[in-house]
């Protein structure tokens, strides 16, 4: 039987309400920690993510670890302040308070005012210039490889600087040639992936062949230019129980096709490392100078 038109209108009316209240129930789980990055235990991006993603190094560790402690204070903030604003409404409108007050100081509330936000900033100050200094550089007596990473438009090289002459460009695999079977993710995928070993600290040396680019690895922790004519230099080191693949890409507006710049990180077991690089250096043997290439057109659905 056919709806009348007052049916069907209600029918969408609630199909909306339905909609937003699902949608209302989501970003409230969400807040709340229910739907967490690292509940999910994957490293891509997923659908209505609200979190970071599962940390893997320990510089990521200690991101969040800070963010939570600003989320804290800020949110003790808001309800302070909120809290203020509600006694003042209640307690000095007109017809509790009919007689204001002319009061126009008062030296412990501007002490107060004053010493709290100083107490406030060097919470926050102190952590954070511990983990600044702690992301900055690994010490040169802990590093065991390093890795160069090279910017180019619009494809990475990468150079594993204590192998020799071994060194590849990485591009992203057109839309055409994905295979969902294998794990691949559409715009997140590459030809060559980066392969590194776990428990082992990674000296990351950055820099560009054209223009800005950014070297950006949520999971790690990164997010750092690559500056032509300039070496910038970060670290990373994930633990063997977090072994797995780690994608991130171009951060830094570079140009038409900055959109398709992913990067792609494999980290494995040392034994499996080991096994990596014998077959790398035979397939990129011949990779020592540069190499001229030539990119798919992807269309973009």
């Amino acid at each position: 039987m056919n709806k009348t038109g007052f049916e069907g209108q209600r029918d969408i009316r609630m199909t909306i309400c339905t909609k937003l209240s699902t949608g209302f129930m989501i970003m409230a789980f969400a807040v709340l920690g229910l739907f967490s990055g690292t509940a999910s235990a994957q490293n891509d991006p997923q659908p209505w993510q609200m979190n970071f993603r599962p940390p893997a190094t320990p510089v990521m560790e200690d991101i969040i670890e800070f963010h939570n402690l600003l989320l804290v204070i800020e949110g003790l903030i808001v309800i302070f302040v909120l809290g203020l604003m509600v006694y003042i409404v209640v307690k000095f409108n007109s017809k509790a308070h009919p007689v204001p007050t002319k009061t126009t100081h008062n030296s412990f509330i501007e002490v107060l005012w004053t010493v709290i936000p100083v107490i406030i900033l060097i919470i926050i100050a102190v952590p954070s210039m511990k983990l600044l200094f702690f992301m900055d550089k690994a010490p040169a007596d802990q590093v065991e490889m390093t890795l160069k990473v090279t910017g180019h438009q619009w494809y990475w090289s990468y150079e594993y600087v204590d192998e020799g002459e071994l060194t590849f460009d990485s591009n992203m695999i057109p839309d055409e040639d994905i295979d969902i079977s294998k794990g691949q993710v559409r715009l997140l995928e590459v030809d060559n992936r980066v392969v590194l070993p776990a428990d082992t600290t990674v000296r990351v040396l950055m820099t560009a062949e054209d223009v800005l680019h950014n070297w950006a690895m949520p999971s790690f922790g990164i997010k750092m230019d690559t500056v032509p004519g300039r070496i910038n230099e970060t670290w990373l080191r994930v633990p063997s129980a977090k072994i797995g693949v780690y994608r991130g890409q171009c951060s830094e507006l570079c140009g038409v096709r900055h959109g398709f710049m992913p990067i792609v990180v494999e980290v494995v077991s040392k034994q499996d490392y080991a096994r990596w690089l014998v077959k790398a250096k035979q397939e990129f043997a011949n990779n020592s100078g540069h190499v001229d290439v030539v990119q798919n057109v992807t269309n973009i659905r």
